[in-house]
């Protein structure tokens, strides 16, 4: 799990903590130049041949070096047809080396001019999981003027009983997220939100248009905070679900079984009235929240290919594309089964995560005999 702390530097410890992460992302670009430019992402080689001038041209310590090759590295092996760039105040990676924990409320952090030692706070939530935190986080700067820091801690996994039954959940544009009892999560609301918050940015960005500087600052931190909020407003809708989701199947003895909806984007077409709504949403933060919540509250989860799960009958198997009549209608051209689109996709989901299970236990079971 990843943790947000904020920290409460002092005047003079914020200057130094700018001047490092600025630094740090100037030498990060020059880097991955030079990996581009050798085609290589090889931490081990860049380390050989850029290590000494990275430290001599940027003055970084060290590990500094070491951290910010890593990172360049990293980057660079998404997709090496492309040169990464770094803004000057992305996230900077810190390690035990670098950073240490000072009891409760302090943080030790590594500068270009030596370290500083800064006060943070958090919530109630935060603290209660901060005893396995493991010493490795980001350093972030908000363009507010805020710092935070986005610490990793370890989430035991602990003894989860046999899963013989899951909840099925099918994610899609109308509802975010159904299952197979039926349970909908409509996203009509969200969707009012969306084009209020739209709204309301394009309104300050025409007010922008040919006003005096002052303005135009001013209305470009209302759009920044427009977007910071509306962004807050999706991740706790998320929260929402994911909860609901695992306290369902906690209770009822299941799992959950989800689809795996990476680069539905590339591979789905949608109408142009549904891009916006589609792009707007994280299916991708939905799903890390529930499998996480997931793991912490000992319930299974397990993640399923979706392919062709809107065309499947749930009752009888057949696939075909006339099954599905509208967005919402399912009618089996076989056995006749009709049902809401969603809940039948979800039912879909559960009955290939139970099979997935079962092959497991299975092959497990050849192994041990």
């Amino acid at each position: 799990m990843t943790l947000q702390i904020q920290l409460l530097p002092d005047p003079d410890q914020a200057r130094k903590l700018r001047a490092t992460v600025e630094r740090f992302n100037e030498a990060a670009n020059w880097l991955a130049g030079e990996a581009f430019d050798r085609k290589t992402a090889n931490k081990i080689l860049l380390q050989k041949l850029c290590y000494a001038e990275l430290r001599e041209r940027f003055g970084l310590s060290s590990q500094m070096a070491v951290r910010c090759i890593a990172q360049v590295c990293e980057a660079y092996k998404r997709d090496k047809d492309k040169r990464p760039q770094f803004r000057n105040r992305s996230a900077m990676p810190f390690d035990q080396r670098m950073m240490s924990f000072k009891g409760p409320d302090e943080v030790s952090l590594l500068t270009l001019n030596g370290r500083v030692f800064v006060p943070f706070v958090m919530g109630k939530y935060q603290a209660e999981r901060f005893t396995n935190a493991k010493g490795q986080c980001d350093l972030v700067l908000r363009k507010d003027g805020k710092w935070f820091l986005l610490v990793t801690v370890d989430v035991p996994d602990g003894t989860k009983p046999a899963t013989t039954d899951f909840i099925g959940v099918d994610l899609g544009v109308i509802n975010i997220a159904v299952d197979s009892d039926g349970a909908k999560h409509t996203s009509e609301q969200i969707e009012a939100k969306r084009i209020q918050y739209a709204a309301r940015r394009r309104t300050l960005g025409k007010a922008s248009r040919g006003a005096k500087r002052s303005k135009r600052r001013h209305c470009h931190k209302a759009i920044v905070r427009s977007k910071r909020k509306e962004s807050r407003y999706k991740r706790d809708v998320n929260h929402q679900i994911s909860k609901q989701l695992v306290a369902t199947a906690k209770d009822t003895g299941r799992g959950i079984g989800m689809e795996n909806l990476k680069g539905i984007r590339d591979r789905t077409r949608f109408r142009k009235r549904q891009r916006a709504r589609m792009s707007g949403w994280s299916f991708a933060q939905l799903r890390s929240f529930v499998e996480y919540k997931a793991t912490l509250a000992r319930v299974a989860f397990e993640g399923v290919n979706p392919r062709d799960s809107s065309r499947t009958c749930a009752e009888c198997g057949h696939c075909d594309q006339g099954n599905r009549k509208s967005q919402s209608e399912f009618a089996c051209g076989r056995c006749g089964h009709k049902a809401h689109a969603d809940v039948n996709s979800a039912r879909v989901i559960r009955l290939r995560a139970n099979a997935a299970v079962n092959r497991r236990m299975g092959s497990e079971h050849r192994l041990a005999g």
